[in-house]
Protein backbone atom coordinates (compact mmCIF):
# COMPACT_ATOMS: atom_id res chain seq x y z
CA UNK A 1 0.00 0.00 0.00
CA UNK A 2 2.94 2.29 -0.33
CA UNK A 3 5.97 3.05 1.76
CA UNK A 4 5.28 4.06 5.35
CA UNK A 5 7.10 7.14 6.56
CA UNK A 6 7.86 7.85 10.19
CA UNK A 7 9.75 11.12 10.10
CA UNK A 8 8.23 12.42 13.27
CA UNK A 9 10.70 10.58 15.51
CA UNK A 10 13.98 11.08 13.67
CA UNK A 11 15.61 12.68 16.69
CA UNK A 12 15.30 9.36 18.57
CA UNK A 13 17.83 7.60 16.37
CA UNK A 14 19.75 6.40 19.42
CA UNK A 15 17.20 3.64 19.98
CA UNK A 16 19.22 0.41 19.96
CA UNK A 17 16.21 -1.83 19.49
CA UNK A 18 14.31 -1.14 16.24
CA UNK A 19 11.36 -3.22 17.46
CA UNK A 20 10.67 -0.81 20.28
CA UNK A 21 8.73 2.40 20.04
CA UNK A 22 11.23 5.21 19.50
CA UNK A 23 9.75 7.29 22.29
CA UNK A 24 10.75 4.76 24.93
CA UNK A 25 13.68 5.98 26.99
CA UNK A 26 16.16 3.11 27.07
CA UNK A 27 18.84 5.28 28.65
CA UNK A 28 16.95 5.69 31.91
CA UNK A 29 19.27 6.66 34.74
CA UNK A 30 18.01 5.46 38.13
CA UNK A 31 20.22 7.98 39.90
CA UNK A 32 19.13 11.56 39.27
CA UNK A 33 22.35 12.98 40.71
CA UNK A 34 24.12 14.87 37.90
CA UNK A 35 27.51 14.14 39.52
CA UNK A 36 26.93 10.43 39.30
CA UNK A 37 29.86 8.56 37.74
CA UNK A 38 28.59 7.49 34.30
CA UNK A 39 31.67 5.29 33.78
CA UNK A 40 30.53 2.99 36.55
CA UNK A 41 29.90 -0.49 35.13
CA UNK A 42 26.61 -1.99 36.30
CA UNK A 43 26.73 -5.56 37.59
CA UNK A 44 26.04 -8.24 35.00
CA UNK A 45 22.50 -9.63 35.06
CA UNK A 46 22.53 -13.26 36.18
CA UNK A 47 18.83 -14.13 35.73
CA UNK A 48 16.65 -14.13 32.59
CA UNK A 49 17.00 -11.02 30.40
CA UNK A 50 14.96 -8.06 31.58
CA UNK A 51 11.94 -7.25 29.44
CA UNK A 52 12.23 -3.82 27.80
CA UNK A 53 9.95 -1.14 29.14
CA UNK A 54 6.47 -1.42 27.64
CA UNK A 55 7.04 -4.66 25.73
CA UNK A 56 4.40 -6.52 27.76
CA UNK A 57 1.67 -4.02 26.92
CA UNK A 58 0.70 -5.40 23.54
CA UNK A 59 1.73 -4.75 19.93
CA UNK A 60 2.69 -1.34 18.60
CA UNK A 61 1.04 -0.25 15.35
CA UNK A 62 3.23 1.71 12.94
CA UNK A 63 1.71 4.57 10.91
CA UNK A 64 -0.07 3.46 7.73
CA UNK A 65 -0.74 5.92 4.96
CA UNK A 66 -3.66 3.98 3.50
CA UNK A 67 -6.39 2.10 5.34
CA UNK A 68 -5.99 -1.63 4.84
CA UNK A 69 -9.58 -2.67 5.61
CA UNK A 70 -11.29 -0.90 2.70
CA UNK A 71 -13.07 -3.32 0.36
CA UNK A 72 -12.84 -0.97 -2.62
CA UNK A 73 -10.55 2.01 -2.93
CA UNK A 74 -10.74 4.96 -5.31
CA UNK A 75 -9.80 2.94 -8.43
CA UNK A 76 -11.49 -0.40 -7.75
CA UNK A 77 -15.18 -0.88 -8.43
CA UNK A 78 -17.88 -3.24 -7.06
CA UNK A 79 -20.08 -5.21 -9.45
CA UNK A 80 -22.60 -3.12 -11.41
CA UNK A 81 -25.66 -4.15 -9.33
CA UNK A 82 -23.81 -3.26 -6.13
CA UNK A 83 -22.54 -0.02 -7.67
CA UNK A 84 -26.08 1.09 -8.55
CA UNK A 85 -27.41 0.27 -5.05
CA UNK A 86 -24.48 2.01 -3.35
CA UNK A 87 -24.98 5.03 -5.63
CA UNK A 88 -28.67 5.19 -4.67
CA UNK A 89 -27.59 5.04 -1.02
CA UNK A 90 -25.38 8.10 -1.57
CA UNK A 91 -28.37 9.87 -3.11
CA UNK A 92 -30.57 9.10 -0.08
CA UNK A 93 -27.89 10.36 2.34
CA UNK A 94 -27.40 13.70 0.53
CA UNK A 95 -31.17 14.14 0.17
CA UNK A 96 -31.53 14.81 3.91
CA UNK A 97 -29.42 18.00 3.86
CA UNK A 98 -31.17 19.16 0.67
CA UNK A 99 -34.62 18.85 2.27
CA UNK A 100 -33.43 20.45 5.54
CA UNK A 101 -32.13 23.56 3.76
CA UNK A 102 -35.29 23.93 1.66
CA UNK A 103 -37.43 23.44 4.79
CA UNK A 104 -35.54 26.22 6.63
CA UNK A 105 -35.46 28.82 3.84
CA UNK A 106 -38.50 28.45 1.57
CA UNK A 107 -41.26 29.19 4.15
CA UNK A 108 -39.38 32.32 5.31
CA UNK A 109 -39.18 33.48 1.69
CA UNK A 110 -42.94 33.24 1.29
CA UNK A 111 -42.89 30.05 -0.75
CA UNK A 112 -45.46 27.26 -0.54
CA UNK A 113 -45.11 23.47 -0.92
CA UNK A 114 -44.91 23.77 -4.73
CA UNK A 115 -42.06 26.29 -4.47
CA UNK A 116 -40.30 24.05 -1.97
CA UNK A 117 -40.55 21.12 -4.38
CA UNK A 118 -39.05 23.21 -7.20
CA UNK A 119 -36.22 24.41 -4.92
CA UNK A 120 -35.41 20.81 -3.98
CA UNK A 121 -35.43 19.86 -7.67
CA UNK A 122 -33.03 22.71 -8.48
CA UNK A 123 -30.69 21.75 -5.62
CA UNK A 124 -30.66 18.10 -6.72
CA UNK A 125 -29.91 19.07 -10.32
CA UNK A 126 -27.05 21.43 -9.44
CA UNK A 127 -25.68 18.88 -6.93
CA UNK A 128 -25.59 16.21 -9.63
CA UNK A 129 -23.78 18.41 -12.13
CA UNK A 130 -21.33 19.75 -9.53
CA UNK A 131 -20.52 16.26 -8.24
CA UNK A 132 -19.90 14.91 -11.73
CA UNK A 133 -17.61 17.83 -12.60
CA UNK A 134 -15.69 17.54 -9.31
CA UNK A 135 -15.09 13.78 -9.68
CA UNK A 136 -13.92 14.24 -13.29
CA UNK A 137 -12.01 17.53 -13.29
CA UNK A 138 -11.73 18.64 -9.63
CA UNK A 139 -10.10 16.61 -6.87
CA UNK A 140 -11.27 13.36 -8.56
CA UNK A 141 -12.03 12.05 -5.07
CA UNK A 142 -15.37 10.26 -4.41
CA UNK A 143 -17.01 13.31 -2.82
CA UNK A 144 -20.63 14.33 -3.36
CA UNK A 145 -21.09 18.10 -3.75
CA UNK A 146 -24.18 18.87 -1.69
CA UNK A 147 -25.98 22.08 -0.62
CA UNK A 148 -24.07 23.96 2.06
CA UNK A 149 -25.41 25.27 5.38
CA UNK A 150 -22.69 27.94 5.22
CA UNK A 151 -24.96 30.04 2.98
CA UNK A 152 -27.92 30.01 5.39
CA UNK A 153 -26.93 33.20 7.27
CA UNK A 154 -26.39 35.12 4.01
CA UNK A 155 -29.67 33.82 2.55
CA UNK A 156 -31.55 34.79 5.74
CA UNK A 157 -29.97 38.25 5.51
CA UNK A 158 -31.34 38.65 1.96
CA UNK A 159 -34.78 37.46 3.13
CA UNK A 160 -34.69 39.93 6.03
CA UNK A 161 -33.64 42.87 3.83
CA UNK A 162 -36.63 42.28 1.54
CA UNK A 163 -39.17 41.60 4.28
CA UNK A 164 -40.32 45.25 4.45
CA UNK A 165 -40.91 45.57 0.69
CA UNK A 166 -44.46 45.49 -0.62
CA UNK A 167 -45.43 42.57 -2.88
CA UNK A 168 -48.75 41.62 -4.42
CA UNK A 169 -48.49 38.09 -3.08
CA UNK A 170 -46.25 35.83 -1.03
CA UNK A 171 -45.28 33.96 -4.20
CA UNK A 172 -44.04 37.20 -5.75
CA UNK A 173 -41.96 37.86 -2.62
CA UNK A 174 -40.54 34.33 -2.92
CA UNK A 175 -39.51 34.81 -6.55
CA UNK A 176 -38.04 38.28 -5.88
CA UNK A 177 -35.97 36.86 -2.99
CA UNK A 178 -34.79 33.96 -5.15
CA UNK A 179 -33.62 36.41 -7.82
CA UNK A 180 -31.68 38.42 -5.20
CA UNK A 181 -30.01 35.22 -3.90
CA UNK A 182 -29.18 34.20 -7.50
CA UNK A 183 -27.41 37.51 -8.13
CA UNK A 184 -25.41 37.18 -4.91
CA UNK A 185 -24.34 33.61 -5.76
CA UNK A 186 -23.21 34.62 -9.26
CA UNK A 187 -21.01 37.53 -8.15
CA UNK A 188 -19.56 35.87 -5.02
CA UNK A 189 -18.59 32.77 -7.03
CA UNK A 190 -15.64 34.70 -8.46
CA UNK A 191 -13.99 34.65 -5.01
CA UNK A 192 -13.52 30.87 -5.24
CA UNK A 193 -12.67 30.98 -8.95
CA UNK A 194 -9.86 33.51 -8.32
CA UNK A 195 -8.57 31.83 -5.14
CA UNK A 196 -8.64 28.41 -6.80
CA UNK A 197 -7.32 28.93 -10.30
CA UNK A 198 -4.95 31.65 -9.01
CA UNK A 199 -3.33 28.89 -6.86
CA UNK A 200 -3.75 31.01 -3.70
CA UNK A 201 -5.89 28.42 -1.90
CA UNK A 202 -3.43 25.61 -2.64
CA UNK A 203 -0.57 27.74 -1.34
CA UNK A 204 -2.51 28.16 1.91
CA UNK A 205 -2.65 24.38 2.36
CA UNK A 206 1.15 24.26 2.16
CA UNK A 207 1.10 25.70 5.69
CA UNK A 208 -0.82 22.65 6.89
CA UNK A 209 0.78 19.83 8.85
CA UNK A 210 -0.77 16.69 10.37
CA UNK A 211 -1.12 18.74 13.58
CA UNK A 212 -3.46 21.12 11.70
CA UNK A 213 -5.25 18.52 9.56
CA UNK A 214 -6.17 16.41 12.62
CA UNK A 215 -8.37 19.01 14.40
CA UNK A 216 -9.59 20.37 11.05
CA UNK A 217 -11.12 17.04 10.01
CA UNK A 218 -12.25 16.29 13.58
CA UNK A 219 -14.35 19.45 13.89
CA UNK A 220 -15.74 18.79 10.42
CA UNK A 221 -17.69 15.96 12.03
CA UNK A 222 -17.96 17.09 15.66
CA UNK A 223 -19.00 20.63 14.70
CA UNK A 224 -22.20 19.26 13.15
CA UNK A 225 -23.49 17.81 16.43
CA UNK A 226 -26.56 20.05 16.19
CA UNK A 227 -27.76 18.09 13.16
CA UNK A 228 -27.42 14.80 15.03
CA UNK A 229 -29.24 13.77 18.19
CA UNK A 230 -30.94 17.16 18.83
CA UNK A 231 -32.92 16.52 15.62
CA UNK A 232 -33.37 12.84 16.45
CA UNK A 233 -35.10 14.10 19.61
CA UNK A 234 -37.65 16.03 17.54
CA UNK A 235 -39.34 12.67 16.97
CA UNK A 236 -37.70 10.25 19.36
CA UNK A 237 -40.03 7.31 18.55
CA UNK A 238 -38.74 7.32 14.95
CA UNK A 239 -35.20 8.68 15.29
CA UNK A 240 -33.99 6.52 18.17
CA UNK A 241 -35.16 3.18 16.68
CA UNK A 242 -33.43 4.19 13.45
CA UNK A 243 -30.16 4.88 15.27
CA UNK A 244 -30.25 1.64 17.29
CA UNK A 245 -31.37 -0.52 14.35
CA UNK A 246 -28.64 0.84 12.08
CA UNK A 247 -25.90 0.13 14.64
CA UNK A 248 -27.16 -3.39 15.41
CA UNK A 249 -27.84 -4.46 11.81
CA UNK A 250 -24.78 -2.87 10.22
CA UNK A 251 -22.20 -3.86 12.85
CA UNK A 252 -23.48 -6.82 14.90
CA UNK A 253 -25.87 -8.79 12.67
CA UNK A 254 -23.37 -8.96 9.82
CA UNK A 255 -21.38 -11.45 11.90
CA UNK A 256 -24.25 -13.96 11.92
CA UNK A 257 -23.56 -15.36 8.45
CA UNK A 258 -20.93 -14.71 5.72
CA UNK A 259 -23.65 -13.79 3.19
CA UNK A 260 -25.22 -11.39 5.67
CA UNK A 261 -21.86 -9.71 6.20
CA UNK A 262 -21.44 -8.38 2.66
CA UNK A 263 -25.12 -7.35 2.38
CA UNK A 264 -25.55 -5.67 5.75
CA UNK A 265 -22.17 -3.96 5.80
CA UNK A 266 -22.93 -2.17 2.53
CA UNK A 267 -26.72 -1.91 2.39
CA UNK A 268 -27.97 -1.92 6.00
CA UNK A 269 -28.58 1.82 5.78
CA UNK A 270 -31.07 1.39 2.92
CA UNK A 271 -32.83 -1.47 4.69
CA UNK A 272 -33.13 0.48 7.94
CA UNK A 273 -34.46 3.59 6.20
CA UNK A 274 -37.13 1.48 4.49
CA UNK A 275 -38.20 -0.25 7.73
CA UNK A 276 -38.34 2.88 9.91
CA UNK A 277 -40.04 4.89 7.14
CA UNK A 278 -42.73 2.19 6.96
CA UNK A 279 -43.02 2.32 10.76
CA UNK A 280 -43.50 6.12 10.56
CA UNK A 281 -46.20 5.61 7.91
CA UNK A 282 -48.06 3.17 10.18
CA UNK A 283 -47.94 5.63 13.08
CA UNK A 284 -49.20 8.42 10.82
CA UNK A 285 -52.10 6.37 9.44
CA UNK A 286 -52.99 5.05 12.91
CA UNK A 287 -53.51 8.60 14.12
CA UNK A 288 -50.62 8.72 16.59
CA UNK A 289 -49.91 12.34 15.64
CA UNK A 290 -53.44 13.72 15.34
CA UNK A 291 -53.31 15.70 18.59
CA UNK A 292 -49.69 16.79 18.99
CA UNK A 293 -47.76 20.04 18.62
CA UNK A 294 -47.18 21.40 15.14
CA UNK A 295 -43.41 20.89 15.37
CA UNK A 296 -43.91 17.22 16.29
CA UNK A 297 -46.29 16.81 13.35
CA UNK A 298 -43.76 18.30 10.92
CA UNK A 299 -40.97 16.04 12.24
CA UNK A 300 -42.90 12.76 12.58
CA UNK A 301 -45.69 12.63 10.00
CA UNK A 302 -44.86 11.54 6.46
CA UNK A 303 -47.67 13.59 4.88
CA UNK A 304 -47.02 17.06 6.33
CA UNK A 305 -44.57 18.26 3.67
CA UNK A 306 -47.20 18.16 0.88
CA UNK A 307 -44.32 17.65 -1.56
CA UNK A 308 -45.83 14.68 -3.40
CA UNK A 309 -49.09 16.46 -4.24
CA UNK A 310 -47.43 19.74 -5.27
CA UNK A 311 -44.40 18.45 -7.22
CA UNK A 312 -44.71 18.38 -11.04
CA UNK A 313 -44.43 15.06 -12.85
CA UNK A 314 -41.74 16.29 -15.24
CA UNK A 315 -39.92 19.59 -15.02
CA UNK A 316 -36.28 20.23 -15.84
CA UNK A 317 -34.53 23.14 -14.07
CA UNK A 318 -33.36 25.78 -16.55
CA UNK A 319 -31.27 28.98 -16.38
CA UNK A 320 -32.91 31.97 -14.67
CA UNK A 321 -36.06 29.96 -13.94
CA UNK A 322 -37.10 32.45 -11.22
CA UNK A 323 -36.43 35.51 -13.40
CA UNK A 324 -33.54 37.88 -14.04
CA UNK A 325 -31.00 37.91 -11.14
CA UNK A 326 -30.98 40.98 -8.90
CA UNK A 327 -27.56 42.27 -7.84
CA UNK A 328 -27.42 44.02 -4.45
CA UNK A 329 -24.03 45.03 -3.02
CA UNK A 330 -24.85 44.21 0.61
CA UNK A 331 -26.08 40.71 -0.25
CA UNK A 332 -23.07 40.01 -2.47
CA UNK A 333 -20.53 40.81 0.28
CA UNK A 334 -22.34 38.59 2.76
CA UNK A 335 -22.38 35.73 0.24
CA UNK A 336 -18.61 36.15 -0.30
CA UNK A 337 -18.06 35.16 3.33
CA UNK A 338 -20.15 32.05 2.74
CA UNK A 339 -18.08 31.21 -0.36
CA UNK A 340 -14.87 31.36 1.71
CA UNK A 341 -16.42 29.16 4.40
CA UNK A 342 -17.57 26.58 1.83
CA UNK A 343 -13.98 26.41 0.52
CA UNK A 344 -12.58 25.75 4.00
CA UNK A 345 -15.21 23.06 4.64
CA UNK A 346 -14.59 21.40 1.28
CA UNK A 347 -10.82 21.34 1.89
CA UNK A 348 -11.30 19.54 5.21
CA UNK A 349 -13.74 17.12 3.54
CA UNK A 350 -11.23 16.35 0.76
CA UNK A 351 -8.61 15.31 3.33
CA UNK A 352 -11.13 13.01 5.02
CA UNK A 353 -12.26 11.57 1.67
CA UNK A 354 -8.70 10.86 0.56
CA UNK A 355 -8.13 8.73 3.66
CA UNK A 356 -11.41 6.82 3.31
CA UNK A 357 -10.91 6.27 -0.42
CA UNK A 358 -7.43 4.75 -0.02
CA UNK A 359 -5.73 7.71 -1.71
CA UNK A 360 -2.86 9.94 -0.57
CA UNK A 361 -3.60 13.46 0.79
CA UNK A 362 -4.55 15.80 -2.09
CA UNK A 363 -1.61 17.89 -3.39
CA UNK A 364 -1.79 21.69 -3.23
CA UNK A 365 -2.45 22.11 -6.98
CA UNK A 366 -5.34 19.61 -6.79
CA UNK A 367 -6.94 21.46 -3.87
CA UNK A 368 -6.56 24.72 -5.83
CA UNK A 369 -8.23 23.46 -8.99
CA UNK A 370 -11.05 21.84 -6.98
CA UNK A 371 -11.83 25.14 -5.20
CA UNK A 372 -11.67 26.95 -8.57
CA UNK A 373 -14.12 24.40 -9.97
CA UNK A 374 -16.30 24.81 -6.90
CA UNK A 375 -16.45 28.52 -7.79
CA UNK A 376 -17.55 27.65 -11.32
CA UNK A 377 -20.12 25.33 -9.74
CA UNK A 378 -21.45 28.19 -7.63
CA UNK A 379 -21.73 30.29 -10.80
CA UNK A 380 -23.77 27.41 -12.25
CA UNK A 381 -25.88 27.36 -9.05
CA UNK A 382 -26.68 31.04 -9.54
CA UNK A 383 -27.68 30.54 -13.18
CA UNK A 384 -29.93 27.56 -12.44
CA UNK A 385 -31.62 29.04 -9.38
CA UNK A 386 -30.23 27.08 -6.45
CA UNK A 387 -31.08 28.68 -3.12
CA UNK A 388 -27.56 28.10 -1.71
CA UNK A 389 -24.11 27.22 -3.01
CA UNK A 390 -22.50 23.79 -2.74
CA UNK A 391 -19.69 22.23 -0.73
CA UNK A 392 -18.26 18.73 -0.38
CA UNK A 393 -20.80 16.66 1.57
CA UNK A 394 -19.51 15.51 4.98
CA UNK A 395 -22.20 12.84 5.42
CA UNK A 396 -21.39 11.20 2.09
CA UNK A 397 -17.71 10.96 3.06
CA UNK A 398 -18.84 9.29 6.29
CA UNK A 399 -20.77 6.82 4.13
CA UNK A 400 -17.49 5.82 2.44
CA UNK A 401 -16.23 4.73 5.85
CA UNK A 402 -19.48 3.04 6.87
CA UNK A 403 -19.65 0.85 3.75
CA UNK A 404 -15.85 0.62 3.30
CA UNK A 405 -16.38 1.38 -0.37
CA UNK A 406 -14.34 4.37 -1.55
CA UNK A 407 -14.96 3.84 -5.26
CA UNK A 408 -15.07 6.95 -7.45
CA UNK A 409 -17.45 5.27 -9.89
CA UNK A 410 -20.12 4.78 -7.20
CA UNK A 411 -20.28 8.53 -6.54
CA UNK A 412 -20.30 9.30 -10.27
CA UNK A 413 -23.27 6.95 -10.78
CA UNK A 414 -25.07 8.64 -7.85
CA UNK A 415 -25.21 11.84 -9.93
CA UNK A 416 -27.54 10.02 -12.34
CA UNK A 417 -30.04 9.56 -9.48
CA UNK A 418 -29.74 13.23 -8.48
CA UNK A 419 -30.38 14.47 -12.02
CA UNK A 420 -33.13 11.89 -12.71
CA UNK A 421 -35.10 12.77 -9.55
CA UNK A 422 -34.61 16.49 -10.18
CA UNK A 423 -36.40 16.17 -13.54
CA UNK A 424 -39.07 13.61 -12.60
CA UNK A 425 -40.43 15.55 -9.67
CA UNK A 426 -43.06 13.14 -8.34
CA UNK A 427 -40.48 10.36 -7.87
CA UNK A 428 -38.05 12.76 -6.20
CA UNK A 429 -40.78 14.12 -3.91
CA UNK A 430 -41.66 10.58 -2.82
CA UNK A 431 -38.22 10.06 -1.24
CA UNK A 432 -38.07 13.66 0.01
CA UNK A 433 -40.97 12.80 2.36
CA UNK A 434 -38.68 10.66 4.55
CA UNK A 435 -38.96 12.23 8.06
CA UNK A 436 -35.91 14.32 8.96
CA UNK A 437 -35.24 12.49 12.30
CA UNK A 438 -34.40 9.41 10.21
CA UNK A 439 -31.69 11.39 8.42
CA UNK A 440 -30.50 12.84 11.74
CA UNK A 441 -30.04 9.31 13.14
CA UNK A 442 -27.92 8.41 10.11
CA UNK A 443 -25.84 11.56 10.56
CA UNK A 444 -25.07 10.62 14.19
CA UNK A 445 -22.99 7.75 12.82
CA UNK A 446 -21.63 9.30 9.62
CA UNK A 447 -20.40 12.52 11.25
CA UNK A 448 -18.77 10.43 13.98
CA UNK A 449 -16.83 8.42 11.39
CA UNK A 450 -15.53 11.61 9.77
CA UNK A 451 -14.44 12.99 13.17
CA UNK A 452 -12.65 9.72 13.94
CA UNK A 453 -10.83 9.66 10.61
CA UNK A 454 -9.47 13.08 11.52
CA UNK A 455 -7.88 11.59 14.66
CA UNK A 456 -5.99 9.09 12.50
CA UNK A 457 -3.92 11.88 10.90
CA UNK A 458 -2.06 12.51 14.18
CA UNK A 459 -0.16 9.21 13.71
CA UNK A 460 2.10 11.04 11.23
CA UNK A 461 3.22 13.58 13.87
CA UNK A 462 4.76 13.16 17.32
CA UNK A 463 1.80 12.33 19.52
CA UNK A 464 3.89 12.77 22.68
CA UNK A 465 5.04 16.32 21.96
CA UNK A 466 3.58 18.75 24.50
CA UNK A 467 3.79 21.46 21.87
CA UNK A 468 1.65 19.39 19.47
CA UNK A 469 -0.80 18.56 22.26
CA UNK A 470 -1.21 22.27 22.95
CA UNK A 471 -1.87 23.12 19.27
CA UNK A 472 -4.32 20.20 18.94
CA UNK A 473 -6.20 21.07 22.11
CA UNK A 474 -6.66 24.78 21.47
CA UNK A 475 -7.58 24.21 17.79
CA UNK A 476 -10.17 21.58 18.67
CA UNK A 477 -11.74 23.46 21.53
CA UNK A 478 -11.88 26.90 19.95
CA UNK A 479 -12.97 25.34 16.64
CA UNK A 480 -16.13 24.11 18.37
CA UNK A 481 -16.58 26.72 21.11
CA UNK A 482 -16.33 29.93 19.05
CA UNK A 483 -18.90 28.80 16.40
CA UNK A 484 -21.19 27.61 19.20
CA UNK A 485 -21.12 31.12 20.70
CA UNK A 486 -22.02 32.63 17.32
CA UNK A 487 -24.80 30.09 16.68
CA UNK A 488 -26.32 30.59 20.15
CA UNK A 489 -26.40 34.35 19.63
CA UNK A 490 -27.88 34.28 16.11
CA UNK A 491 -31.60 35.02 15.87
CA UNK A 492 -34.14 33.63 13.41
CA UNK A 493 -33.49 36.47 10.96
CA UNK A 494 -29.79 35.53 10.75
CA UNK A 495 -28.43 38.40 12.88
CA UNK A 496 -25.36 37.18 14.77
CA UNK A 497 -23.30 38.66 17.62
CA UNK A 498 -21.40 41.00 15.25
CA UNK A 499 -23.85 43.90 14.84
CA UNK A 500 -22.29 47.01 13.33
CA UNK A 501 -24.02 49.53 11.09
CA UNK A 502 -22.56 47.75 8.02
CA UNK A 503 -24.80 44.75 7.40
CA UNK A 504 -22.51 43.19 4.80
CA UNK A 505 -19.58 43.29 7.28
CA UNK A 506 -21.74 41.62 9.90
CA UNK A 507 -22.73 38.84 7.48
CA UNK A 508 -19.12 38.10 6.52
CA UNK A 509 -17.84 37.82 10.11
CA UNK A 510 -20.92 36.02 11.44
CA UNK A 511 -20.68 33.47 8.62
CA UNK A 512 -16.92 32.88 8.98
CA UNK A 513 -16.96 32.47 12.76
CA UNK A 514 -20.06 30.25 12.73
CA UNK A 515 -18.11 27.58 10.80
CA UNK A 516 -16.04 25.12 12.91
CA UNK A 517 -13.66 24.11 10.05
CA UNK A 518 -13.00 27.75 9.17
CA UNK A 519 -12.22 28.75 12.77
CA UNK A 520 -10.03 25.67 13.20
CA UNK A 521 -8.15 26.49 9.99
CA UNK A 522 -7.45 30.03 11.21
CA UNK A 523 -6.47 29.07 14.79
CA UNK A 524 -4.57 25.87 13.99
CA UNK A 525 -2.60 27.21 11.02
CA UNK A 526 -1.58 30.39 12.84
CA UNK A 527 -0.42 28.70 16.06
CA UNK A 528 1.24 25.73 14.34
CA UNK A 529 3.30 28.00 12.08
CA UNK A 530 4.30 30.54 14.73
CA UNK A 531 4.92 28.42 17.85
CA UNK A 532 8.42 26.88 17.64
CA UNK A 533 7.64 25.96 14.05
CA UNK A 534 11.24 25.71 12.74
CA UNK A 535 12.53 23.75 15.72
CA UNK A 536 9.75 21.16 15.61
CA UNK A 537 9.46 20.38 11.88
CA UNK A 538 9.92 16.65 12.48
CA UNK A 539 7.55 16.60 15.46
CA UNK A 540 4.87 18.35 13.37
CA UNK A 541 5.04 15.63 10.69
CA UNK A 542 6.00 18.10 7.96
CA UNK A 543 8.55 15.78 6.25
CA UNK A 544 5.78 13.19 5.82
CA UNK A 545 3.26 15.61 4.29
CA UNK A 546 5.51 17.71 2.02
CA UNK A 547 5.98 15.05 -0.73
CA UNK A 548 2.21 14.74 -1.11
CA UNK A 549 1.74 18.50 -1.35
CA UNK A 550 4.09 18.78 -4.34
CA UNK A 551 3.00 17.89 -7.85
CA UNK A 552 5.81 15.37 -8.41
CA UNK A 553 6.65 14.80 -4.75
CA UNK A 554 5.15 11.28 -4.64
CA UNK A 555 4.70 8.83 -7.50
CA UNK A 556 1.12 8.10 -6.45
CA UNK A 557 -0.08 11.69 -6.85
CA UNK A 558 -0.59 11.25 -10.60
CA UNK A 559 -2.19 7.84 -10.08
CA UNK A 560 -4.97 9.27 -7.91
CA UNK A 561 -5.37 12.85 -9.09
CA UNK A 562 -4.45 13.12 -12.78
CA UNK A 563 -7.15 14.09 -15.27
CA UNK A 564 -8.98 11.29 -17.15
CA UNK A 565 -8.34 10.43 -20.80
CA UNK A 566 -5.01 12.33 -20.97
CA UNK A 567 -6.96 15.59 -20.94
CA UNK A 568 -4.08 17.21 -19.05
CA UNK A 569 -2.13 17.38 -22.33
CA UNK A 570 -4.53 20.03 -23.59
CA UNK A 571 -4.77 22.17 -20.43
CA UNK A 572 -2.16 24.83 -19.50
CA UNK A 573 0.04 23.52 -16.69
CA UNK A 574 -0.86 26.40 -14.34
CA UNK A 575 -4.47 25.13 -14.29
CA UNK A 576 -3.63 21.46 -13.67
Amino acid sequence: MGETHNHDHQHHNHNPNPNLHPNLNLNHNPNPNPNHNHNHQPPQATGPPLMPLGSAKGPLFPPTEQLLQLHYCIHSNPSWPQTVLLAFQHYIVMLGTTVMIATILVPQMGGGPGDKARVIQSLLFTSGVNTLLQTLFGTRLPTVMGPSFAYIISALSVINDLSDDNFRSEHQRFEHTMRAIQGSLIVSSFINIILGYGQAWGNLTRFFSPVVITPLVCVLGLGLFGRGFPQVGDCIEIGLPMLILLIISQQYMQRVHPVAQSILERFALLLCVGLIWAFAAILTVAGAYNHVKERTELSCRIDRSFLLSSAPWIRAPYPFQWGTPIFRAGSVFGMMGAALVSSAESTATFYAASRLAGATPPPAHVVSRSIGLQGLGQLFDGFFGAVVGHTASVENVGLLGLTRVGSRRVVQISTAFMIFFSIFGKFGAFFAQIPLPIFAAIYCILYGIVAAIGISFIQFANKNSMRNIYVLGISLFLGISIPQYFVMNTDVAGHGPVRTTAGWFNDILNTIFSSPPTVTTIVGTFIDNTLEARHSINDRGVPWLVPFQRRKGDSRNDEFYSYPLRINEYIPSRFL
